[in-house]
C-alpha cells in the first residue's frame, strides 16, 4: 500500500493540510509534488500532529513552503511538539543560506575577477621566462636546436593554412573595394579605390586579418594538443626523464609560426589586393591594367615592410598564449574545452591591442 504524507480537506473558508508519517530525506520529493499543487485563494490550516518522523530535510520543506504561503494567504499551523519548534527554530537561522543561493556581492565578485586576472598575468611573466630561459639553453648548445619539429609545425601552422587565409584576404579586399568604391564615386574619385585598397590592406588589415585567423587555427590546437599531453601525463614523463618541455614543445612552436606567419602576411596582402582589384572591375569599371598602373604610383614597399613586421610580434603572442594556457589545463576534458577558448579570446585581444599600439608608434614616427 501506497504510503500517504499528505492529505488536503476542502472547507468553505479554509484548506486543512494534514501532514502524515515520515518526513525525511527519502519522502521530501513525493511531499513537495503535492504541496507545490497547493492552492492559495483560501486560508490554510496545516496539521503537523500525525508526523512520525522530522528530519532536517522535511524541516526545510516545511520552511520553503510555510514562508511562501504566507506570502500568498493566511496561515495557521497546529499539532507541531516542541521537538519540531526547536528543530525549527534552529535551521530557520540559515534558512536563506541553505534554501535560497547565496547573494554574493557585486564588489566581491569583481574583486575575484580581478585577482584572477592578476594571477594569470603573474603566471603568464613566469611562463615567458622559463621560455627565455629554454631559448638561451638551446642557443648555447645549437645541437639540441629541434629543426625537424620547427619545419613540421611551420608546415602545420602555414603552409595548411593557406587555403583559409586566401579566402578571408580575398572576400575582404573585395569588402573594403565595394564600400570604398560607393564613397568615392560621389566625388569622381574613382581611381583612389587603388589606394585605399592597397595601403588598408598592407599596412594594417592583411596582418590583422591573419593573425586573427591564425589564432583561431593554430593557436587553439597548441592548447588542445599541449592540454590533451598534459592530461594524459607524457608532460610529467618528460620532465621525469630529463627533458624540458619548454624546450621540446613550447619553442619549435614558437619559432615556427614567428617564420610563417610573415609569409603568410605576403601572401595575404597579394590575395586582399587582388580580391579589390576583381571589385573595382566589377563596381567601377576599373580595368585591371588601370589598377595595376595606380597600384604602382601609390605603393611603396615600405607599407609592406611595416605590414610584415607585426609578423613576428603577433606570431610571438599567438604562439607564447597558446602553449601558456595549454600548460593551465587540468585533469579533466572539460579544461580543454575552456582553456581553448581562453586562449583564442586572449590571442586576438592581444593582437587587436597591438596593433593599435603599432599604429600610434608609426604615425608619431611619421611613416
Amino acid at each position: 500500500m501506497k504510503k500517504r504524507f499528505l492529505t488536503y480537506e476542502a472547507h468553505p473558508d479554509y484548506y486543512k493540510l494534514i501532514s502524515q508519517g515520515e518526513w525525511n530525506l527519502d519522502s521530501v520529493r513525493q511531499i513537495e509534488k503535492k504541496l507545490r499543487n497547493t492552492p492559495c485563494d483560501k486560508k490554510i490550516i496545516w496539521d503537523l500532529s500525525g508526523v512520525s518522523e522530522f528530519d532536517s530535510a522535511g524541516v526545510l520543506l516545511f520552511i520553503e513552503y510555510h514562508e511562501r504561503f504566507e506570502k500568498e494567504t493566511e496561515l495557521e499551523v497546529i499539532g507541531y511538539t516542541q521537538q519540531q519548534k526547536e528543530m525549527y527554530d534552529l535551521l530557520s537561522q540559515n534558512t536563506e543560506e541553505i534554501v535560497r543561493p547565496q547573494k554574493v556581492n557585486e564588489f566581491e565578485r569583481i574583486g575575484k575577477a580581478t585577482m584572477e586576472v592578476l594571477s594569470d598575468i603573474r603566471d603568464f611573466m613566469t611562463f615567458l621566462g622559463q621560455l627565455f630561459l629554454a631559448g638561451l639553453n638551446i642557443f648555447k648548445r645549437p645541437k639540441d636546436f629541434r629543426y625537424k619539429e620547427i619545419v613540421y609545425h611551420i608546415h602545420q601552422s602555414g603552409f595548411n593554412a593557406l587555403i583559409i587565409i586566401a579566402l578571408s584576404s580575398f572576400l575582404v579586399g573585395m569588402v573594403i573595394s565595394y564600400q570604398g568604391s560607393v564613397q568615392l564615386a560621389k566625388f569622381g574619385a574613382d581611381m583612389f579605390i587603388v589606394d585605399t585598397t592597397a595601403v588598408s590592406i598592407t599596412r594594417e588589415l592583411g596582418p590583422m586579418i591573419t593573425a586573427i585567423v591564425i589564432a583561431g587555427r593554430s593557436g587553439s590546437a597548441y592548447t588542445a594538443e599541449i592540454g590533451a599531453m598534459k592530461i594524459t601525463e607524457e608532460i610529467a614523463a618528460m620532465r621525469t626523464m630529463g627533458f624540458d618541455p619548454y624546450a621540446f614543445l613550447v619553442l619549435p612552436r614558437v619559432i615556427a609560426l614567428m617564420i610563417a606567419l610573415p609569409l603568410l602576411i605576403f601572401f595575404s596582402d597579394i590575395v586582399g589586393i587582388f580580391g579589390g582589384m576583381v571589385a573595382s572591375k566589377m563596381q567601377l569599371g576599373i580595368s585591371m591594367t588601370q589598377f595595376t598602373d595606380r597600384l604602382y604610383e601609390v605603393l611603396e614597399v615600405k607599407h609592406y615592410i611595416l605590414g610584415m613586421i607585426k609578423g613576428p610580434v603577433f606570431a610571438f603572442i599567438i604562439a607564447a598564449i597558446g602553449c601558456f594556457r595549454g600548460f593551465q589545463v587540468s585533469d579533466n576534458t572539460e579544461s580543454i574545452g575552456l582553456h581553448t577558448t581562453a586562449s583564442v579570446v586572449n590571442s586576438i585581444f592581444l593582437v587587436i591591442a597591438f596593433d593599435a599600439l603599432f599604429s600610434v608608434i608609426y604615425t608619431e614616427l611619421g611613416l
